[in-house]
């Protein structure tokens, strides 16, 4: 993913705050000589203090002997995207219709090293890390080797501990287009008010004034 320094996050602090509401990806994980990668939808919990994000998937899935050959896999994760029409985007002076179109979009990447975890105490804990993080009103049963009702569904699964080794964060809210621009872009949002908008619209406006 290019990064150019005006998308790139102001901190570390930027990109964890928006992963953490963040928590649906995609996971890539490296496929056979002359195939393609995989890429597995998942809900996952990220641990900032862990520097880990934990996640599980069905024994049968295709991912795990392509993750035991090479355990070096990417947690995608994107969101907050929309599309700006070539003319929002023509600087003062420039005939609108030489606007270039672009989307802007909130994106991060870990770089991650895969750790399965097959040991059946283990998988409980790692469940209960993410219904915790998913369901901190409670409401579910305690995941528990040998105990109902969800001890005897712990061998259908395998839990995956995500050490993250890199990062790549980046924020393309036209950061560098003239304020007036920028402008155009904001009200051009709110007036079309359609999905994500309103968040590309506070991340537009956020940016520009940090």
């Amino acid at each position: 993913m290019l990064v150019h320094p005006w998308d790139a996050p102001r901190d570390d602090a930027e990109w964890q705050e928006w992963l953490a509401a963040h928590d649906f990806g995609q996971l890539a994980v490296g496929g056979p000589p002359g195939e393609p990668p995989h890429v597995q939808p998942l809900h996952f919990a990220y641990d900032a203090g862990r520097g880990e994000a934990v996640t599980h998937l069905a024994r049968p899935n295709p991912l795990w002997p392509a993750i035991e050959a090479n355990p070096v896999v990417l947690l995608s994760v994107v969101d907050d995207y929309v599309y700006v029409p070539g003319p929002w985007q023509a600087e003062p002076g420039v005939p609108p219709e030489h606007g270039v179109p672009t989307s802007l979009y909130a994106s991060v990447q870990l770089r991650c090293h895969a750790r399965v975890v097959d040991d059946p105490a283990q998988k409980a804990e790692l469940l209960n890390r993410q219904v915790g993080h998913f369901q901190p009103e409670g409401g579910s049963a305690r995941a528990a080797v040998g105990e109902a009702p969800y001890g005897r569904l712990l061998s259908g699964i395998r839990g995956l501990r995500l050490e993250v080794t890199g990062v790549r964060a980046k924020f393309k809210y036209a950061g560098k287009r003239s304020p007036a621009v920028r402008d155009r872009i904001a009200a051009g949002l709110a007036d079309r008010d359609g999905a994500r908008e309103a968040a590309a619209r506070g991340h537009l406006l956020r940016r520009r004034q940090a």
